[in-house]
């Protein structure tokens, strides 16, 4: 875990030097996300950092695993309180987080695009994940904002995902830097940037910049797609835009538009149903 020194970390981050209020490193643990998560119940404070070597029950959208071995990958939460955004608002917060996962790839000189709503997408394989949670009923607003990004090699037993969707990582991409404390504070430092702007901005995408930048970033935009939603059904068309609350918007086929706010979409080619 030498790339992940806490003492680094902190240095760089962690006021009065950096914009952070806490960080902290551990060796395991079962989910960054689960842990903030109660942590914020308990009182931990406004733009809080937890980072992991591994995760043994690591979280991704729709509660499916996230594969979060030791030494492969930069997985890490931030616990939020944006108290003047409205509620409505926080789900955008996964918007934030995957245009500064954007930066990384792109300071470590590699090509990728963002696949709706927020995987990290490198050759037509996703390389990072991010999962956005408002805390329940706390007394305080707050929301904690995980990424999972592979950074070498998976085990060969790392199962696809929905559509078939194959893992990808950024060393097998060519990228200029693995070593994971610096892909920590590239991303942090974008994040805190990113999010600065948006709750200046009550957390509205469109005042703050951020959609512009998410739809430049999205591959899904322009593509046949076909949407699994939650239930079982099922919508297919071409992906036309993402709006104000961060619903993709698709174009089916008898002309008529569904505007959705959850689901897995599989990047289909022109010629299938």
């Amino acid at each position: 875990m030498t790339d992940l020194d806490v003492l680094v970390l902190r240095e760089r981050l962690v006021a009065p030097n950096g914009p952070y209020a806490a960080l902290d490193v551990v060796a395991t643990t079962g989910s960054t996300n689960a842990d903030l998560l109660a942590a914020a119940g308990e009182g931990a404070v406004d733009r809080t950092v937890l980072v992991a070597d591994a995760q043994t029950a690591g979280r991704g959208r729709r509660d499916r695993t996230w594969v979060s071995p030791a030494g492969t990958g930069l997985y890490l939460s931030v616990l939020l309180r944006p108290s003047a955004v409205p509620a409505g608002r926080l789900g955008t917060l996964g918007m934030v987080a995957g245009l500064a996962l954007m930066h990384v790839a792109t300071e470590a000189g590699v090509t990728a695009s963002l696949k709706w709503p927020n995987d990290l997408m490198i050759a037509g394989a996703k390389c990072a994940g991010v999962l956005s949670e408002a805390v329940p009923d706390g007394a305080a607003q707050a929301a904690v904002v995980g990424i999972g990004l592979n950074v070498a090699p998976l085990p060969e037993t790392v199962p696809a995902g929905p559509g078939g969707l194959p893992a990808t990582c950024l060393a097998d991409h060519g990228a200029t830097t693995t070593d994971r404390g610096t892909l920590a504070i590239g991303f942090l430092g974008a994040f805190l940037e990113l999010e600065h702007t948006w709750r200046f901005a009550d957390g509205d995408v469109e005042r703050s910049g951020v959609l512009t930048g998410y739809r430049e970033a999205c591959g899904t935009l322009g593509q046949r797609v076909r949407a699994e939603l939650p239930g079982g059904s099922t919508r297919v068309g071409v992906a036309v835009d993402v709006d104000a609350g961060g619903r993709l918007l698709i174009k089916m086929d008898d002309g008529a538009v569904s505007a959705l706010s959850a689901g897995d979409v599989v990047h289909l080619n022109p010629e299938d149903v």
